[in-house]
């Protein structure tokens, strides 16, 4: 095979797994639809969708030579053609063995199956039922494994491709409006690149202000030249200099005049710009946007065999499955819901024969409900009528493995016990089991739709059943946040991690067991500051404590703790910008976001910051001495990396002045200002960090500063560079850790 058919062939595949996925899914949804025994003509018209699903992934799979895929879907077609023909009655028999070869096609698309015998056992079925033989359709026909297969699969993943109108579920994909499969990572780049231009957008907003403000000058210029002027006119004096006030008055006039229609002209193009902008970003948004039914449909087949596998009866009801989410949460989002999905069914409903003895309905109800809900964010509810939650149980557990005393965990309430759910590691001998338990796996799901932005929360009557709510915004790319300030810098607290603000007196903090406490509505929770969180050292020394402090009380999972921060300033919407891998284990921080301002916030993680709090100092501080800082200059030309190094080094305790290039630091050396380090990049417009070092090192007064180069230059020859021009030390960012940076700094310093 060629170059070009090879690279052909992989765009078909690519194209046909999206394609695939559909079709399946359709499959499934038609399959479940017929098992409920719907009436004649609704029957009818279901094996005629399904027969075209079938018929349709067929062909596909024909085009980019997945014979085994051909060959079982083959076999379906000849059942629905049959079923479709009247010649054939569907039997229970019948529908296993068609939910066997969708299973079949499922294996060899991800490739936890391969073709074999096994699978001439299943055509062979189909074939014999296809043509009336009932004894054939008993035919043993293995499952597919838990696990993929060591073989090599028949369909390499592709990446994923956004869906924007899928096909309505009840009827054959005709006449539908042409649709453009592009590649996830795609749309993402797009989406990335339209956010960048936030930036510029805030930078040229920026621009035009100071270009309003130097007409405003220039206009008070003119004044001062017209007062001038006119006073020696009235004094009787006529001149060179009188006529040379008013030449330089016009000149000033016209000069003022067209600044401020250039300053106009600035603020309507800015206008201009957002407004564009803010469409790009929505429309960017949407492309991602797809139905949510992409990642709810696969849930019945799992439900169906699960509940087989169990002995129980199950009902599964989706509703608002075709509301839209971005498809990159959806990703993110699958495991965990799968977990919920399991768990509901294993260890929430019960046997029919356990429900019959309570008085229920022998067969168990699973209901996902997915709903809008206020401020753009979406609500996936997953319901069932089971037991509830063994909140004795996890009482009893959590005494015994040591997380509290008996006598604390017999005092909980019901809420209180079934939060106990939430911590990892916590498990009981019947609802919490190591297959699919609510007690480490809880906590996963958790820390995931955390990291979305999103919230957990659970609702259980005992007897009655378990509904596990989580609420998530429909897009990645925003999400609201609080902005507040603590020791001079900025933060952003998640929304949906905020249980409220307020401000308390200094005399309702009380002590207990040395640790500060306050009441809120009743209630008693732990106190501790934000900056001591976060190892920010003051900006001042603090004499006494001040009248009163604004908190904001973080709480995840029934664990609440009340921050003091310096102010709250707003809580507006915020687009967030990874760390990138050098960063990613950065504590207590997710992310960065540049505000309207053009300031650099950065994003903190409110999972962290609840488990920091049991480690913040004890003791209240009341009075603070703070000795000359240690001063440090990062020269560094992305705006993300020098803003994350400069509140890493001031976390530290370091005193940090930033440039934007080394010409910039050049400036800022040589200007007076004295520093006790040099953190530079290498690569950098106009001045870069070897030639920056080489003028440290020529220059009797900065020859002996320390100079700490990062990079993500790292070969050997990139490295000896830096040393022979006079570095201490040399890292670089692809191996980046922050540990060694501050372990350098504070051996250097």
């Amino acid at each position: 095979m060629s170059q070009s058919d090879d690279q052909l062939l992989k765009r078909l595949l690519a194209m046909f797994e999206v394609e695939a996925e559909e079709h399946l899914s359709a499959i499934a949804a038609g399959l479940l639809a017929l098992e409920q025994a719907p009436p004649r003509d609704r029957a009818q018209e279901l094996v005629e969708t399904t027969f075209r699903e079938v018929h349709t992934l067929k062909g596909a799979a024909r085009a980019v030579n997945l014979g085994a895929v051909v060959a079982v879907c083959h076999a379906m077609e000849s059942v629905f053609a049959a079923l479709k023909g009247g010649r054939l009655a569907l039997t229970p028999a019948g529908l296993d063995l068609l939910h066997q070869g969708y299973a079949r096609v499922r294996g060899l698309l991800d490739g936890s199956l391969v073709a074999g015998p096994d699978q001439d056992v299943l055509v062979a079925a189909l074939d014999a039922y296809a043509e009336g033989h009932k004894s054939a359709a008993a035919a043993p026909v293995p499952a597919p494994p838990d696990t993929p297969s060591a073989a090599t699969p028949v369909l390499a993943r592709a990446p994923e491709t956004p869906e924007p109108e899928a096909a309505a579920p009840e009827g054959p994909r005709v006449g539908s409006r042409p649709t453009l499969r592009i590649a996830t990572s795609k749309v993402d780049a797009l989406l990335r690149h339209a956010e960048e231009l936030v930036s510029a957008r805030l930078a040229a907003g920026r621009q035009v202000a100071e270009l309003g403000g130097l007409a405003s000058e220039v206009a008070e210029r003119v004044r001062s030249h017209e007062r001038a002027r006119r006073r020696l006119v009235e004094e009787g004096e006529d001149s060179p200099t009188v006529r040379l006030l008013k030449q330089q008055g016009d000149t000033l006039r016209w000069l003022s005049g067209r600044i401020a229609q250039l300053a106009n002209a600035g603020r309507q193009d800015v206008r201009i710009l957002g407004k564009m902008l803010d469409g790009l970003l929505d429309e960017a948004k949407q492309v991602l946007m797809v139905p949510v039914s992409v990642l709810l449909d696969p849930m019945a087949p799992l439900v169906r065999d699960l509940a087989r596998a169990e002995g129980k009866d199950v009902d599964l009801i989706i509703r608002g499955g075709d509301l839209e989410i971005d498809r990159r949460i959806q990703e993110e989002m699958k495991d965990a819901l799968l977990h919920l999905v399991r768990n509901a069914v294993a260890h929430g409903i019960e046997t029919p024969e356990r429900r019959e003895g309570l008085g229920k309905s022998a067969r168990g109800t699973l209901a996902i409900t997915v709903a809008q809900t206020e401020g753009g964010r979406a609500e996936i509810a997953i319901a069932d009528d089971g037991g509830g939650f063994d909140v004795a149980g996890l009482r009893l557990a959590a005494a015994e493995q040591g997380l509290m005393t008996p006598e604390a965990a017999a005092a909980l309430d019901d809420d209180a016990a079934r939060a106990l759910a939430f911590h990892s590691g916590l498990s009981t001998s019947g609802l919490l089991t190591d297959v699919a338990g609510r007690g480490l796996g809880l906590a996963i799901v958790q820390e995931k739709v955390e990291r979305l932005g999103g919230s957990l929360a659970v609702e259980s009557t005992p007897g009655l059943g378990t509904v596990f709510r989580i609420r998530l915004p429909v897009t990645l790319a925003s999400f609201r946040g609080v902005l507040v300030e603590v020791e001079g810098a900025c933060f952003i607290l998640p929304t949906g991690g905020v249980e409220r603000v307020a401000r308390i007196a200094q005399g309702a903090i009380a002590t207990v067991e040395n640790r500060e406490t306050v009441v809120l509505n009743g209630r008693t929770l732990g106190l501790v500051r934000l900056a001591d969180v976060l190892g920010l050292s003051p900006a001042r020394t603090v004499q006494a404590p001040p009248s009163h402090h604004t908190v904001a009380v973080l709480s995840r999972g029934g664990q609440a703790t009340a921050f003091i921060v310096d102010r709250v300033r707003d809580e507006q919407e915020v687009l967030m910008k990874g760390l990138g891998p050098q960063l990613a284990r950065a504590p207590y921080v997710t992310g960065a976001s540049v505000l309207a301002t053009g300031e650099v916030a950065l994003i903190l993680n409110v999972a962290d910051l609840l488990a920091g709090a049991a480690q913040a100092p004890a003791t209240p501080r009341s009075a603070v001495t703070v000795s000359r800082k240690k001063s440090i200059l990062i020269a560094e030309d992305s705006i993300t990396a020098r803003t994350l190094f400069k509140n890493l080094l001031e976390a530290a305790g370091y005193q940090v002045r930033t440039a934007v290039d080394g010409v910039d630091a050049w400036a800022v050396l040589t200007g007076g200002e004295e520093f006790d380090l040099l953190v530079s990049d290498v690569e950098m417009p106009r001045m870069g960090g070897f030639e920056l070092t080489a003028k440290v090192r020529g220059t009797a007064k900065l020859a002996e500063l320390p100079v700490v180069l990062i990079t993500s230059l790292g070969s050997r020859e990139d490295k000896e560079r830096g040393i022979d021009a006079g570095a201490n030390a040399y890292l670089v960012k692809d191996s980046f850790d922050q540990g060694n940076l501050l372990q350098i700094v504070s051996h250097l310093v």
